[in-house]
């Protein structure tokens, strides 16, 4: 069964995380570059309609620390308040489901989980 991908507008994205999505060459996907202390970076790129997602997070000396694709996703959000901002992103593939959420401030990690449902 088909499921769409829901996303904020790139307006709700940079309010949550300070952060305007980019547009990722000769793709519909986006792209967000986020920055953490000691230059680590984590490249998100996302898109609606290919419903996937991809997570390459490199420390400061551009050594990859994770490189994670995965397609099925449906829905997208960005949460922020004093204290953490994070995205998260809801997965559906088949017989299993999970939550992605990589946060943002006040500092870089990632938690993923994908389980049978």
């Amino acid at each position: 069964m088909y499921r769409e991908f829901i996303v904020p507008d790139d307006q709700e994205i940079l309010e949550a995380i300070g952060e305007w999505p980019e547009a990722e060459e000769d793709s519909e996907a986006r792209l967000l570059v986020l920055r953490g202390e000691g230059g680590e970076t984590i490249r998100f790129t996302y898109d609606a309609l290919g419903r996937s997602v991809r997570v390459q997070w490199k420390n400061g000396l551009g050594d990859m620390l994770l490189d994670v694709f995965r397609e099925g996703a449906t829905r997208l959000t960005v949460h922020s308040d004093m204290r953490i901002a994070f995205i998260a992103v809801e997965f559906v593939m088949g017989e299993c489901a999970g939550k992605m959420e990589i946060q943002v401030q006040p500092k870089l990690a990632v938690k993923d989980q994908l389980l049978f449902s």
